[in-house]
């Protein structure tokens, strides 16, 4: 399986810092996520702050659930490479991404996080065009004359 790839704690670009890495899908939106321990719960995108990078409130809570609802919001710092997709589809990659890299934390969190949804990966992607319709499935009106 390759988007299983769960570590253990590795070497850091920075020497002397852990962090646990996951990568998070959803659509076409690859999350590559690192959770550094012992921070103060800052969080960058593609080298910007989260507030610069994601302007809705609604999709930043929605990346952030899987800290709040395991009670590690302000644990951990979090540092992100994603490409692809929209800003939902990122923003839904990216929780995918934070809820398997607190598995390579701590196994124990399992169980809330597969109540919340949080490990499953939403493998919905947009069907294919098909040949004599106008989208995948919308065929052209009918015209009786």
């Amino acid at each position: 399986m390759a988007d299983t790839t769960i570590t253990a704690p590795a070497k850091a670009k920075n020497p002397g810092q852990e962090y646990f890495y996951a990568s998070g899908k959803r659509k076409t939106a690859i999350a590559r996520v690192r959770l550094y321990p012992k921070g103060k719960g800052s969080v960058v995108i593609n080298e910007k702050p989260v507030e610069e990078y994601i302007k809705l409130q609604t999709s930043k809570g929605l990346m952030l659930s899987p800290l709040r609802i395991t009670g590690l919001a302000k644990e951990f710092d979090i540092s992100v490479k994603v490409i692809g997709g929209g800003v939902s589809a990122q923003a839904e990659a990216i929780r995918h991404g934070i809820a398997r890299a607190l598995l390579a934390y701590n196994d124990a969190l399992r169980a809330t996080l597969k109540k919340a949804g949080f490990l499953t990966r939403d493998a919905r992607i947009k069907e294919r065009k098909k040949p004599g319709l106008k989208r995948a499935r919308r065929a052209p009106q009918f015209s009786k004359r």
